[in-house]
């Protein structure tokens, strides 16, 4: 029997509503494990203990990293509250790393020992030094350091049991999936997009992308291209839904009215009214982009400021300070980006001017748009929209 401990951060600070967040992230972990039937988990004390039957280890770990809202794991060594069973835990540990690393001849540790159960009649440093001790008197090899260890050996007791542990495997923090409602991502088929998305799922936020598919300037590759991202997405937060949007009457429209110049400060004004109506369909509370300040034309505070008028909803940019490097390195992190730099360009990417507007004004925005059929537009659009649902293989 295997155990691994779930840490969790920010759910701690939330008071009253702690015990909601929990609960959430105890559902998530459990769905996590569902391939694996033998898999428990349970909350204890302010964190979840995962208990494994049969099940391989590393599997289970690399899957609960992946979890929104845990901070940490460990697999942990279970035992009673007793000083031998403490120093057998710890021996065992540092002969699991002798077998792991047999090039070291004279390997160092330092044993590190939490006690939040006060009625444990040793203090820590004492629990310390008997557990050291019995390490060093049954493994000659070894030396204790306690600046630059090549292992610490944690030792936490606890109320009814303590955990014996060498490892702590980082996870991905943030709110657990799904606590913070729903909100609309306008996806591309860039990189920056995506990102935005997990950045927002990181936080809680459940997904329902909205793409811009524009047939046949765009091909059926590009909009495969989406769905690819829409499912890597999910794979991180269990579920997402796609709205693709039939857009190519509206891009048709816009090139014969507007100037070009403000085609893309008019064409994203267009996006956001259809992902409001979208999202008053749907009952999505805000919408995200992946825009991030300065880097492209219709990116810059006064483009923002133009499109942003179209929409009451709040439009959230979690890249907005992001350079591209940064992003870039994030994509490549969460798996989006190999799919990102296919070439199969976007609706926005084959719409780009010679000379966009930088700073449009809004006035000349609205008067651009004034031969536009704005409402009949936005409406066919909405009415033509299809959706697919794509899930996480748990999930399924």
């Amino acid at each position: 029997m295997q155990h691994i401990v779930v840490r969790y951060g920010e759910m701690s600070l939330k008071g009253k509503n702690r015990s909601d967040f929990e609960r959430l992230l105890l559902r998530n972990v459990r769905t996590a494990l569902r391939p694996w039937p033998d898999a428990r988990a349970e909350r204890v004390s302010g964190r979840i203990l995962v208990t494994l039957q049969e099940t391989s280890l590393e599997p289970v770990l690399a899957r609960l990293q992946r979890v929104f809202g845990v901070i940490s794991l460990s697999p942990v060594t279970v035992t009673d509250l007793q000083l031998e069973a403490f120093q057998q835990a710890a021996i065992q540990l540092l002969r699991e790393y002798e077998s792991q690393h047999p090039d070291r001849s004279h390997p160092t540790f330092k044993i590190e020992v939490k006690r939040t159960n006060k009625r444990f009649p040793l203090r820590s440093p004492e629990i310390a030094d008997e557990v050291g001790g019995a390490c060093l008197r049954a493994l000659r090899r070894w030396k204790v350091d306690v600046h630059h260890p090549d292992i610490t050996v944690f030792l936490h007791i606890r109320d009814a049991e303590a955990h014996v542990y060498g490892r702590v495997v980082p996870g991905q923090g943030g709110m657990p999936a799904g606590s913070a409602g729903r909100a609309g991502l306008l996806l591309s088929g860039g990189i920056d997009s995506p990102v935005a998305g997990w950045l927002s799922m990181k936080r809680g936020v459940e997904l329902e992308a909205i793409h811009f598919h524009s047939f046949p300037f765009t091909s059926e590759r590009a909009l495969q291209k989406v769905q690819t991202l829409a499912q890597t997405l999910a794979d991180w937060g269990g579920k997402v839904t796609l709205h693709t949007v039939h857009f190519t009457e509206v891009q048709t429209a816009i090139r014969q009215h507007c100037p070009p110049p403000l085609y893309i400060t008019v064409m994203r004004r267009m996006m956001l009214r259809i992902a409001s109506a979208l999202a008053q369909q749907h009952g999505l509370l805000a919408l995200i982009t992946g825009e991030s300040l300065g880097q492209v034309a219709s990116q810059t505070l006064e483009s923002l400021h133009v499109i942003n008028a179209v929409t009451r909803l709040p439009v959230l940019r979690p890249l907005i300070g992001s350079d591209k490097l940064e992003i870039i390195e994030l994509a490549r992190r969460i798996g989006t980006y190999e799919t990102s730099i296919l070439p199969y360009e976007d609706c926005c990417t084959l719409f780009v001017p010679p000379n966009p507007r930088t700073r449009p004004r809004l006035a000349e925005t609205e008067a651009a748009e004034a031969k536009l059929a704005v409402d009949e537009l936005v409406a066919d659009a909405v009415a033509r929209t299809t959706s697919q649902v794509f899930l996480a293989p748990e999930w399924a």
